[in-house]
């Protein structure tokens, strides 16, 4: 035999992709797998054991159908693909989450399905429940809030809010965070799971939490009303209300359910009650309503009953697990108090060791500033008693100065009464020059007054002599070459005596007026030399003087 017939022959398998609320899981299955052999699959990978509330859902020609557990999954209807998509989803609802999800992993799922129908405005929420339930989706998220951790903006990424209620307020971002903020600070010390928990209990209070709506006819032409399926009943609701329901058939009023092609009849308990006949779109539409229906009414009268073994077992357990919960919870919370005041004690003690620590700087610089203060006195204190010392001897070189300065005054003052004496004769003489200076200008005008008239006379008498002669000797005018010389000495002796008498007159004028310009000339040459004297003397009292300003 070969190897190849030794091994086992491998059976052929296809692809399948399973997408929860936020997860996506690929598995390889068999051709031959049923519907509930890939469910127990996907249950066991999520460690799901609350199986009864969910179902794979796929879509077909635009209507979301469930995958059947006593069918091949290769032999329903589903899309033709590689690897064919499933979504697992909640497909029945409790009545009462507190009481009926017992497992962390199935309130998670629930949480997180709820959470995205309201997001989504599949299920209606007043927008004073939306900031609340967002409140608890952030504390089941984040955990405790911490004002230095979670700082303004740590909100911006999640979607939190219903776009319809976004629009219906004029409110930013920020007016939005800081709303949901407020009451995320009130959750403190909730755990994650409690906090999903608190949000499905305010969420199952709400009118459209759970309900499956279809549309139906009263009769086969008109699409007038809505058919809704949920965890307590069928409900008929109008076209454009799935708040309030215009009738209401509960599960323990019900007889019996069935259908035939288009048509769904509604069998009351009571037989003597009208029987409620409606027409759906499409078979495949009554073939999901009365498998939701079904589902529905059996968990309805689970719940009913007597718990079986199993689910004695998971509410113990989860009894015990929310119990161990909560002592957890209780000491983390606990050990967190006590970390938290160790935190404060701590930074109180840093605090405080940081003061001291301050207080000693401040000190010890006190003290440096107190030795550097001592030794700049001590220094001052030298510096002092040497300036002491030095203006003593200024003080005895001073009074020696200033005796010498009294002496010198003394001087001063008789070299000044003598300078004003000295200054009072040169004023004296300078008056007696000027005037003898007038006197001499004057007489030089009269000398040279006298000058100019015996200048004149001597023209006159030089003119008298001319015309005499002109008049004794005419041919000598003509001819005067001619003349005898006896005779022209004769004549001109008796014009020489009055000449000769003039020029002596004027000889001794001139030599009056040089020799008195001469004297003139000497005497100012003496009162020059005697001005300059009294000046240098005058220039020395007064440096002296100064001099003996600057030492007193």
């Amino acid at each position: 035999m070969s190897i190849r017939g030794l091994k086992k022959k491998q059976p052929k398998t296809f692809k399948v992709k399973i997408i929860t609320v936020d997860a996506e899981m690929e598995f390889s299955c068999e051709m031959k797998w049923k519907g509930k052999d890939l469910f127990d699959l996907v249950c066991r990978a999520l460690g799901l054991r609350e199986t009864w509330f969910f179902g794979l859902q796929y879509t077909m020609k635009g209507i979301c159908t469930w995958l059947k557990m006593d069918k091949k999954v290769l032999d329903q209807e589903i899309p033709k693909e590689d690897p064919i998509s499933f979504h697992f989803l909640a497909k029945f609802y409790p009545e009462k989450v507190e009481e009926e999800l017992l497992q962390e992993i199935t309130q998670h799922l629930f949480f997180l399905q709820v959470k995205k129908q309201i997001l989504d405005e599949e299920i209606y929420c007043s927008p004073e429940a939306t900031v609340l339930l967002a409140s608890y989706a952030v504390q089941a998220k984040y955990g405790d809030y911490d004002p230095n951790f979670h700082e303004p903006g740590f909100l911006a990424h999640d979607e939190l809010l219903p776009k319809r209620v976004l629009r219906q307020y004029q409110l930013t971002a920020e007016m939005w965070e800081e709303k949901i903020t407020a009451w995320y600070a009130e959750h403190r010390g909730i755990a994650r799971d409690e906090a999903e928990m608190n949000y499905l209990k305010i969420a199952q209070d709400l009118e459209m939490y759970g309900v499956n709506y279809f549309p139906i006819a009263q009769n086969k032409n008109h699409t007038d009303l809505l058919l809704g399926v949920d965890a307590k009943g069928i409900h008929i609701y109008s076209i454009n209300n799935r708040f309030s329901p215009n009738k209401s058939f509960e599960w323990s009023a019900i007889r019996n359910i069935s259908y035939s092609e288009k048509e769904l009849t509604i069998k009351p308990l009571d037989k003597k009650a009208e029987v409620f006949k409606f027409f759906s779109s499409q078979l495949k539409v009554n073939k999901l309503i009365l498998q939701l229906c079904i589902g529905n009414h059996d968990l309805f009268m689970r719940r009913r009953k007597v718990d079986s073994i199993e689910i004695q077992q998971m509410k113990a357990q989860a009894r015990e697990e929310k119990a161990r919960k909560k002592m957890e919870n209780q000491r983390l919370a606990r050990e967190k108090q006590l970390r938290e005041e160790a935190e404060r004690a701590k930074e109180e003690l840093e605090r405080r060791l940081f003061q001291l620590e301050d207080e000693a700087r401040q000190a010890n610089e006190a003290l440096l500033r107190s030795q550097e203060a001592a030794e700049l006195l001590a220094e001052k204190a030298q510096i002092a008693e040497e300036e002491a010392k030095l203006l003593a001897q200024n003080a005895a070189e001073a009074e020696q100065e200033r005796q010498r300065l009294e002496i010198t005054a003394l001087k001063t003052k008789e070299e000044k009464r003598l300078m004003e004496q000295k200054m009072r004769e040169a004023e004296l003489i300078a008056v007696k020059l000027v005037k003898e200076s007038d006197r001499r200008a004057k007489e030089a005008e009269h000398l040279k007054q006298d000058l100019h008239e015996a200048r004149e006379a001597e023209r006159k008498a030089k003119q008298k002599l001319l015309d005499i002669t002109k008049l004794n000797y005419p041919h000598m005018v003509k001819y005067p070459q001619s003349l005898p010389t006896d005779i022209r000495d004769a004549n001109f002796d008796k014009g020489s005596i009055k000449l000769d008498l003039k020029d002596i007159d004027l000889k001794r004028l001139s030599f009056e007026i040089e020799r008195e310009r001469l004297d003139y000339l000497e005497k100012s040459k003496k009162f020059e030399d005697r001005l300059k004297e009294l000046k240098s003397e005058i220039l020395a009292l007064k440096l002296e003087e100064k001099q003996s300003g600057l030492y007193s």
